[in-house]
C-alpha cells in the first residue's frame, strides 16, 4: 500500500496560517496540465529547457521525444531532470516543480498505456502507436521517459504557499 510522499510546508515562503497542500491537489493539477517545461543537463553542463506535453500515470509523468532531440540525448547521458508546469499569474494558480531521474521505458504494456493516455488527453493532436520499444507517429519514432519525482514542490498563489513533497 502506497502511503504517499512526506509533506512539508515551508513557512518562510507561505502566508501565515496556511497549510501544506495535499499531494492529491498536485496530482490533479499534473493530470490536467496541457503544457510542461523540462530542464535537462547538456554534456558540457549547461542547462537545456524546452516545452513539451506529458501525461501523468502511476505517480509519474511520461514524455515522448525523438531520439535525436536534445532532451533525449541529454537524458541518455545524465538522467536528472526538472519538470515544471503551472500558470504565469502572480496572484492565482498553482505552480509545480518535479525533480528526479528519468527512466527510459521500453515495455509494451507501459508504452500502450502512455500512447492511449496521450491520444485521449491531447485529442489526437499527438497521435501515437506502439512500435518495438518506442512510440511511433507520422514523424517517426519517439522514446518514452518516465519522470518519477524524488522531490516535488508546489507554489500556491492564493494564498501563497510553498509545499515540498519528498518520495
Amino acid at each position: 500500500m502506497t502511503t504517499g510522499p512526506t509533506t512539508e510546508l515551508d513557512q518562510r515562503y507561505s502566508e501565515p496560517d496556511t497549510k501544506a497542500l495535499d499531494w492529491s491537489t498536485a496530482t490533479a493539477a499534473l493530470e490536467a496540465a496541457e503544457l510542461f517545461w523540462i530542464s535537462t543537463v547538456r554534456p558540457d553542463g549547461r542547462l537545456h529547457v524546452t516545452p513539451l506535453v506529458a501525461v501523468w500515470l502511476d505517480d509519474a509523468a511520461y514524455i515522448a521525444t525523438g531520439p535525436d532531440e536534445a532532451k533525449a540525448k541529454n537524458l541518455a547521458e545524465n538522467p536528472h531532470f526538472a519538470l515544471t508546469t503551472g500558470c504565469n499569474k502572480l496572484h492565482e494558480g498553482l505552480d509545480l516543480v518535479l525533480e528526479g531521474e528519468a527512466e527510459l521505458v521500453r515495455d509494451r504494456d507501459t508504452l500502450e498505456r502512455v500512447a492511449d493516455a496521450n491520444n485521449l488527453k491531447y485529442d489526437g493532436t499527438f497521435s501515437f502507436s506502439v512500435g518495438d520499444g518506442v512510440l511511433t507517429h507520422e514523424e517517426g519514432e519517439a522514446l518514452v521517459y518516465k519522470l518519477a519525482p524524488d522531490t516535488a514542490y508546489g507554489f500556491g498563489k492564493a494564498p501563497y504557499n510553498h509545499t515540498r513533497w519528498t518520495f
